[in-house]
């Protein structure tokens, strides 16, 4: 059994294979069960998850914890920690020990650029990124991988966190215009595509602000009663997500205004897969705002770790 560590698996990936990759799996049959999400304690946010998977050719299983005062405790512990086990599917072989916190940026960003690649205007230019957390550098990269931006506005609460992503960015992508977003209320209306990967619970932006044509790309929210967008957005946009069953489940985004009478579940018009498949038709029109929210898929693991896997010539 091969090991990958954090620094291989960034080294074996690029954002056209693994959205290539992605894609097939993605359009093909496979089994996936709901994710598990286990609390650590009553009344703490301390969890354990995991996420299974697989199709003809593999098997994979994703296992992490999540403690989000690590830092506090010690600034060299992550909040986050996860592995990634890969087996053969027809043998049972164990293949593979994948660092999976590594794979989950890279997995998480290639999917909203994959789902992008259907939603948002083929002539999308301006991109809004909000958050500035480890993910953003790879939903920057992803989404340029996909559409020809030439501008990339970043919005976060940190100025000095702004400027290191700017920096990460502009040193894999010198060809891009990269700067600091401050004011959102000119900021949002001005924006083809805007991606949400932050820790907020509380909306981040007026819905209404959103211009028509827009594409918006929710990633940053797990929980019931949090959510990136209001209840505006969702209503006005075309929605699609990466998993019909988790992000009912557990998305605020939708679960809120669903509470509220707004909409219900017919108001998601696909899954991921749909659209990778042709069954789902994506973006109909230049005017229309196209919503897409993923809470994580272990189909997205499965496809990532063998994409590992198999860059070493197995």
């Amino acid at each position: 059994m091969q090991i990958f560590s954090a620094a291989e698996v960034h080294q074996q990936l690029n954002f056209p294979l693994l959205i290539a990759n992605l894609k097939q799996a993605f359009a093909n049959s496979v089994d996936l069960p709901r994710r598990q999400v286990y609390p650590l304690q009553q009344g703490k946010p301390d969890a354990f998850a995991l996420l299974p998977a697989w199709d003809n050719q593999g098997i994979a299983v994703k296992a992490f914890t999540y403690m989000p005062d690590n830092p506090k405790k010690d600034p060299a512990l992550a909040s986050l920690y996860s592995q990634i086990l890969l087996f053969d599917r027809h043998t049972g072989q164990p293949q593979a020990l994948i660092d999976g916190t590594s794979v989950t940026y890279w997995r998480t960003a290639a999917v909203s650029a994959l789902a992008a690649s259907f939603l948002a205007r083929q002539d999308a230019k301006r991109l809004l990124l909000l958050g500035t957390g480890n993910l953003a550098p790879f939903m920057a990269l992803a989404h340029a991988s996909v559409r020809p931006l030439t501008e990339i506005r970043i919005w976060g609460r940190r100025p000095e966190a702004v400027a290191e992503v700017i920096r990460n960015v502009a040193r894999e992508r010198p060809d891009l215009h990269l700067s600091p977003a401050s004011d959102l209320a000119e900021e949002v209306p001005q924006a083809d595509i805007i991606s949400c990967a932050t820790g907020a619970h509380e909306p981040l932006f007026n819905g209404e602000w959103v211009s028509p044509g827009s594409h918006c790309d929710l990633v940053g929210n797990h929980h019931k009663g949090g959510r990136e967008c209001d209840s505006q957005l969702v209503l006005n946009s075309s929605v699609y997500v990466d998993s019909r069953t988790n992000v009912l489940h557990e998305a605020g985004e939708l679960l809120i205004p669903m509470a509220e009478g707004l909409i219900n579940e017919s108001h998601v018009l696909g899954e991921l897969a749909d659209l990778c498949r042709g069954t789902s038709i994506g973006r109909k029109h230049p005017q229309e705002r196209t919503l897409f929210k993923s809470v994580g898929s272990a189909l997205a693991d499965l496809a990532a770790a063998r994409t590992v896997f198999n860059g070493t010539g197995n």
